[in-house]
């Protein structure tokens, strides 16, 4: 028996369908998609055209100019989304707690777009060209950083980089930093940056993404017979994570708690999936595990559905074996149909939708899901949202490098 109950206080995110949690939340159960042609930079020699970018995005309306120039696009995102989180939570760091409260934003690449500027400028104009702030703008762990110097939270800091997983591992590795003592509150999720000419470029290497350019919102089609690869997507979300005890005492109001978390590895294929997907049948079945709950107790998932060919059937029987006959009862909804995939920060953005969706009884849709995949069975909540009230919520999340992570959720009472 876990001798604390954790619990989430605050919410952030920015990301292609809203600047903000109320308003992205707003998006996604009207099944807006976030995806569109790519517009930071020309794409005539790409194949891929289209992207889920943030939108109407000016850091300078979140930060100074200086501060924006110190921060690759990857870390803007953390930070933005950490400031939101924070001040849901109303958490204030002083004295009392500086030692306390900790962060973990993960990522999977990194500052990108710094890299790509700041090697086009080496290749073209020589070593001159390389400033004093190249490496803190591409260090992976720069918006843990930089979000530590903000509130001056002297706790935990590190950056989980374990692929399209390092969200929903920061929240699940935060999670447990709190449960053994090592901290009373802290700022967990992922942030991502990866639309940039290079960035594109070699995920479409990997035949991964979607090359619909002519239906940008239509691309993305989780657990379809039709789909034809992921999109890429950016931005942000953190969560804080506090012990019950605390954040009652400091009268924070919780939203959910978070009661289960596991991770394993495939160790088989550096990108594919385990084609029998044990890996990821057995993440699922140590997180009901950590949160001592049977198959009968999970109402909802949050899939990983990344629309490519592999993933999503192999997703769907990981499931089916580690739940068995209530996976059939369970919905199930891939929300990366309208965000695209945001690589280290969709796990911790998909986190945000399970709270929500435990909050309001509201079930994000499968977008763009009119022809299902015949290997592809379980109920998927196609194309319009759901009211419908739920008690527990997973969020799975497999990355590159085999990883498998998965988080549960439950409505706080």
């Amino acid at each position: 028996m876990n001798p604390h109950r954790i619990v989430i206080t605050g919410l952030g995110t920015i990301n292609p369908c809203g600047h903000g949690v109320q308003a992205t939340w707003d998006n996604i159960i009207n099944g807006r998609s976030g995806v569109a042609p790519i517009r930071r930079f020309p794409t005539d020699d790409l194949n891929v055209k289209i992207a889920a970018e943030v939108k109407d995005y000016d850091p300078t309306q979140y930060m100074d100019a200086k501060e924006a120039r110190r921060r690759d696009r990857n870390c803007q995102f953390g930070v933005i989304a950490a400031r939101e989180a924070v001040r849901h939570a109303g958490l204030v760091v002083d004295q009392s707690n500086v030692f306390d409260v900790g962060v973990f934003i993960g990522t999977a690449v990194g500052g990108l777009n710094s890299y790509y500027d700041v090697c086009s400028a080496h290749i073209q104009y020589g070593p001159r060209r390389v400033g004093p702030l190249t490496i803190p703008l591409i260090l992976g762990d720069s918006a843990g950083g930089h979000v530590a110097l903000e509130l001056g939270a002297r706790g935990p800091n590190f950056a989980p980089v374990s692929s399209c997983a390092a969200g929903t591992d920061a929240i699940g590795l935060a999670y447990h930093t709190i449960l053994r003592g090592a901290a009373l509150a802290m700022l967990a999720g992922g942030t991502e940056a990866t639309i940039s000419p290079l960035g594109m470029a070699a995920f479409d290497a990997l035949r991964a993404m979607s090359r619909r350019n002519d239906d940008p919102a239509g691309a993305s089609r989780p657990f379809a017979a039709d789909r034809d690869g992921l999109v890429m997507g950016e931005g942000a979300a953190v969560l804080v994570l506090e012990r019950l005890d605390v954040a009652l005492a400091r009268g924070a109001r919780p939203l959910a708690e978070i009661v289960g978390y596991a991770s394993t590895d495939d160790a088989f294929h550096i990108t594919a999936p385990a084609p029998d997907g044990e890996g990821a049948m057995m993440a699922i079945k140590r997180a009901l595990e950590s949160a001592q709950m049977s198959p009968d107790e999970i109402d909802h998932i949050n899939a990983h559905g990344t629309a490519t060919q592999l993933n999503d059937p192999i997703e769907t029987a990981a499931i089916k074996a580690a739940l068995g006959q209530r996976a059939y009862s369970i919905s199930v909804s891939a929300t990366k149909s309208m965000t695209g995939h945001m690589m280290g920060a969709t796990g911790a953005l998909e986190s945000i939708f399970c709270v929500l969706a435990l909050q309001d009884g509201v079930l994000p849709p499968t977008i763009n899901l009119h022809s299902p995949d015949p290997a592809c069975d379980l109920d998927y909540v196609p194309n319009v949202a759901r009211r419908q009230a739920i008690c527990a919520a997973m969020n799975n999340s497999f990355g590159f490098g085999g990883h498998n992570s998965v988080l549960i959720f439950r409505r706080f009472e």
